[in-house]
């Protein structure tokens, strides 16, 4: 399974970004999905989870309110809309695939990442 994380770019504090996660491979349905994002010299930040059937979502207190997940389990697909963002949201953005049935919050937890994807928010 290969993740092709995609979307990022330049906005203005304030602006919106929507952001794609497309998975190969045909379990896509069955795995937690989730987007975490790191800062240069930061470590990976949880950012939001969804469950397999799009039944739970989770979001870091930081994103709570500016950030929706969603997937389409038909198009192996995974979003992040970012609303409302902020300089402090710039950042390399990764999705990733969790076998766990909950919705965890440590790297550890996810087996396969894709690649990045930057953000950058100017003031």
């Amino acid at each position: 399974v290969q993740l092709q994380a995609s979307g990022g770019g330049l906005v203005q504090a304030g602006g919106s970004l929507r952001l794609h996660c497309a998975a190969s491979g045909r379990t896509f349905s069955s795995y937690t999905m989730g987007w975490f994002r790191q800062a240069p010299g930061k470590e990976h930040e949880f950012v939001s989870g969804i469950s397999w059937s799009s039944g739970s979502t989770y979001y870091a207190d930081s994103v709570k309110g500016r950030f929706t997940i969603s997937r389409d389990n038909a198009k192996s697909t995974v979003y992040l809309q970012m609303n409302s963002l902020k300089p402090e949201d710039t950042a390399v953005y990764y999705c990733a695939r969790s076998p766990s049935g909950r919705l965890p919050t440590m790297p550890y937890n996810y087996n396969t990442w894709g690649q990045g994807t930057l953000v950058t928010v100017s003031s």
